[in-house]
């Protein structure tokens, strides 16, 4: 039988009962929040598109280089689903992502 004032009556008390599951909830769905940006975090930073999606974020301006030893270079100025654009001394060039082969930012 339980002593009132002891550590298991308050370890069962209905009000900490309700409190604990509160908490567990919000630390459920704290950690998912978590998990889910590190898996965007880490989708984003694993192809080239993404590389160059974060680089028109910034305005950054890079280096290209294609598959064919062409290097390019500009101001991302937009990522399309199957290309990029460049805006380098008043001209835009458009490049097939799949014709890139690295992507180097420039200061």
């Amino acid at each position: 039988m339980r002593e009132k004032g002891t550590l298991l009556e308050s370890v069962t008390h209905p009000d900490l009962v309700a409190l604990g599951r509160v908490l567990r909830a919000r630390m459920d769905r704290t950690l998912d929040a978590e998990m889910e940006a590190a898996r965007a975090a880490a989708r984003r930073r694993t192809s080239i598109r993404d590389r160059l999606l974060d680089a028109e974020d910034r305005s950054a301006t890079v280096s290209i280089s294609t598959l064919d030893g062409s290097i390019r270079r500009g101001i991302v100025d937009a990522v399309g689903s199957d290309h990029v654009e460049l805006s380098h001394a008043g001209t835009r060039i458009a490049i097939a992502i799949q014709h890139i082969s690295i992507v180097e930012e420039r200061p």
